[in-house]
């Protein structure tokens, strides 16, 4: 047995256009709280009780380029866990009725046959979300 010198993730820091934005995505849309922040660096700290994200905002918003997941090296997207299928399908409706939020896949198993189900979305922002049942 080897011994491990990690134990899960501590944070993700996710750099952000917009702090207003990622807060009521991130609180208002899916009910994570405000933790903490630096406010001379800008950022926020949120968390669900289960992980604690970092929203750094861009230096230069507007000349800040978007990340391309196909031609980038970097996050390809995040992955927040759900309960079960009526919770995937409660955080359905509340993502995709946020204002700016783009759907890139809708729900559906995550590979063909599977019972484990997920959706993709680009937050406000252009980070891309993905939500997913447990492994079955």
């Amino acid at each position: 047995m080897t011994n491990r010198l990690t134990r899960g993730v501590h944070h993700i820091g996710l750099t952000v256009p917009d702090l207003d934005a990622a807060r009521a995505f991130f609180c208002e849309t899916l009910g994570f709280d405000q933790v903490g922040g630096v406010p001379a660096y800008p950022s926020i700290f949120v968390s669900d009780g289960a992980v604690l994200l970092t929203l750094w905002r861009a230096a230069d918003p507007i000349s800040a380029r978007a990340f391309d997941r196909r031609t980038n090296i970097g996050l390809h997207h995040l992955s927040l866990a759900v309960a079960d299928d009526g919770a995937l399908d409660e955080t359905w409706e509340r993502v995709r009725a946020h204002p700016g939020v783009i759907v890139d896949v809708a729900p559906q198993p995550i590979r063909p046959g599977a019972t484990t189900r997920h959706f993709l979305v680009f937050i406000p922002g252009g980070i891309r979300l993905e939500f997913a049942t447990p492994f079955a």
